[in-house]
């Protein structure tokens, strides 16, 4: 009797661990208990661009760049580029809808483009570079149709706002080496953004907030680039010399080659004085005959802001910093292949840290760029 009722027990005690178990695994998916994801496929122009924004934001699972809205099956690039397909570069992304809504992949979207101009995307022109929303249900499109009218009334744009808003159709992936293009060709993808004035229109309309869109949810630590910080008035005073401050507070232009680094030669990085964030590297540095010193490109092109400078009676791009906001200098359009550019810059601004002393500084990630000198 005892053995029959010890058996019994232990059937009824293995029930009821086994139903706890499976109601203890249903609570952990009640934040999403069908474990359903959904897409959402946006055009905004070159799709390299489009990318970033979204892969690290939380509840995104993956983003692919790809074709959609043409009439030809499995188009490839070279087909796509000719305009002759009808499809426009896009990116599908597949996101948890509980984590991360529609509203806001919708609200980091319209931060990233001009939807202004029809059939093109700053240097790019032609139908595949379009801005469209391409919606995959009702819902979507009410939402889609809703933002496009708040962003109309908020007078952010002085010209009407062109974005099509459609259905989604088939969506055929890109070829390799456009995925996460940023990541496998970051000084490329650096360089495209910045030349075709997709950047600098973004910090002028929108200034930091479009990068803490596609940032607010990340659940990551923080990047090594957060500890470069501004100091105060007052510590900026006693660590800066007159002319440093004058350069970098009052926006001053220092004496041409009359200053610390237009002739320096030496292999290093040049980062803020104020902040000490990276910009420029020696390599990228070359002879302006102007008496500043000029570089062809940045280090570092997130640490760099181009702003609209009307003084000085002509009409002008002035550089600045990301996290001091320190006045560098100008960017001009009279400079060396393969960028074009020539960033002239105030010694003053700067500080120049050699390539044996990289290590010490902090700054040791950017040896490699002197290696094979």
């Amino acid at each position: 009797m005892k053995k029959t009722i010890i058996v019994f027990s232990i059937i009824v005690l293995t029930g009821i661990l086994f139903m706890a178990t499976i109601r203890g695994n249903d609570r952990k998916d009640t934040h999403n208990p069908a474990g359903r994801l959904e897409k959402a496929t946006f055009a905004g122009g070159c799709f390299w661009c489009m990318q970033p924004p979204y892969d690290k934001l939380k509840g995104v699972v993956s983003t692919r760049a790809g074709y959609i809205g043409g009439h030809k099956n499995n188009p490839t690039y070279e087909e796509v580029s000719s305009g002759t397909t009808g499809h426009a570069e896009a990116v599908e992304i597949l996101y948890d809808p509980v984590q991360t809504g529609y509203e806001e992949l919708l609200d980091i979207f319209w931060h990233n483009i001009d939807p202004t101009t029809l059939n093109m995307q700053f240097s790019d022109k032609g139908t595949q570079y379009r801005t469209a929303i391409f919606y995959h249900n009702e819902e979507q499109k009410r939402l889609a149709l809703a933002s496009k009218e708040t962003l109309e009334k908020s007078g952010k744009f002085s010209k009407p706002i062109v974005t099509e808003i459609v259905p989604a159709s088939e969506f055929y992936p890109a070829e390799d080496y456009h995925q996460k293009y940023y990541e496998k060709s970051p000084a490329n993808y650096n360089l495209y953004k910045l030349g075709s004035g997709r950047k600098s229109f973004i910090e002028k309309l929108w200034g930091d907030s479009a990068q803490l869109k596609s940032t607010k949810s990340v659940d990551e630590p923080k990047k090594e680039g957060e500890k470069y910080v501004k100091p105060s008035k007052e510590e900026l005073k006693k660590k800066l010399t007159p002319l440093q401050y004058k350069v970098t507070q009052e926006e001053a232009t220092e004496k041409a080659f009359d200053n610390e680094y237009w002739e320096n030669h030496r292999d290093g990085i040049y980062v803020d004085i104020v902040s000490g964030e990276p910009l420029f590297s020696s390599i990228d540095k070359f002879e302006s005959g102007t008496g500043w010193p000029s570089f062809a490109q940045p280090l570092e092109a997130d640490n760099v802001i181009e702003r609209e400078d009307r003084g000085f009676f002509s009409k002008r791009t002035e550089v600045r910093s990301k996290h001091g906001n320190s006045h560098l200098g100008h960017v001009f359009d009279d400079g060396p292949k393969p960028t074009g550019l020539r960033y002239c810059m105030n010694s003053a601004a700067l500080r120049f840290i050699p390539k044996e002393d990289l290590d010490k500084e902090g700054y040791g990630e950017y040896k490699k760029l002197f290696e094979k000198k």
